[in-house]
């Protein structure tokens, strides 16, 4: 999927939207017709995202035909008359997206439809005959005071994108801890309990019975149960 900004102003914005890009594995920024250069300002804004910044590629309006699916951008709801501005919510788009790829099956993996995400002017927004030529248009929920800054509007769709790309792939960034090693952290438990004097055993059954539920409810990962494996054996020194 292309990130299109159409007729960007501001450098910073260029350079917030590649950080942005980066850290949710966009990889490519189309600018169209822009009114600034990607100066200083950008890179800076950009932080460790000058990849994306040195990938950008400057065209004009007329590559937005090249699009097999063209999605615009809106903070502007129109009347259920207004066809042109009756939106679907980042969520319902990532949904899209991920149950078209499912129903496509393997050919999917093989055959890649050309995705562009258009963001208009920081000013304006997109006219209507910009969102005349996206096959649908987007929009994010806010309050009364709609319009967002152009990064936070890229981040806010991009993340519920990446976020079903992640469900749809079943992938987790942190592995969950196992039963054997929940057991093994219950048995040194167990251990460093057994060492505390209480009032009466069955006190003392209450305290393992608690911190199982505990640790059963948090779901923790390998990571979080191998730290506090260092916090008992530190106990346990402690008591010795």
């Amino acid at each position: 999927m292309d990130i299109i900004l159409y007729e960007p102003a501001i450098s910073g914005n260029i350079g917030a939207v590649a950080r942005v890009m980066k850290n949710f594995d966009f990889k490519t920024l189309i600018l169209v017709d822009p009114k600034c250069e990607v100066d200083e300002e950008a890179k800076r804004r950009a932080k460790h995202a000058q990849d994306v910044l040195r990938r950008i590629e400057i065209k004009d309006k007329n590559s937005l035909k090249k699009y097999d699916y063209l999605i615009a951008t809106t903070a502007k709801l129109g009347s259920s008359y207004n066809i042109l501005r009756l939106p679907l919510l980042p969520s319902q788009l990532a949904e899209k997206i991920m149950s078209t790829k499912v129903k496509a099956g393997i050919k999917a993996t093989k055959v890649k439809s050309k995705i562009g995400l258009l963001f208009g002017p920081e000013g304006t927004g997109l006219s209507n005959e910009l969102l005349a030529k996206a096959d649908f248009v987007i929009t994010i929920p806010a309050g009364q005071y709609r319009t967002l800054n152009l990064s936070h509007a890229v981040a806010i769709i991009l993340y519920e994108l990446f976020k079903a790309k992640v469900k749809e792939s079943k992938e987790s960034y942190h592995k969950p801890a196992g039963a054997k090693e929940k057991e093994k952290f219950f048995a040194m438990l167990d251990d460093v309990l057994d060492g505390l004097d209480f009032v009466t055993k069955e006190k003392k059954e209450t305290q393992k019975a608690v911190w199982r539920r505990m640790i059963g409810k948090a779901m923790l990962t390998r990571r979080e149960l191998f730290a506090l494996f260092g916090f008992l054996k530190k106990l346990k020194l402690a008591s010795c």
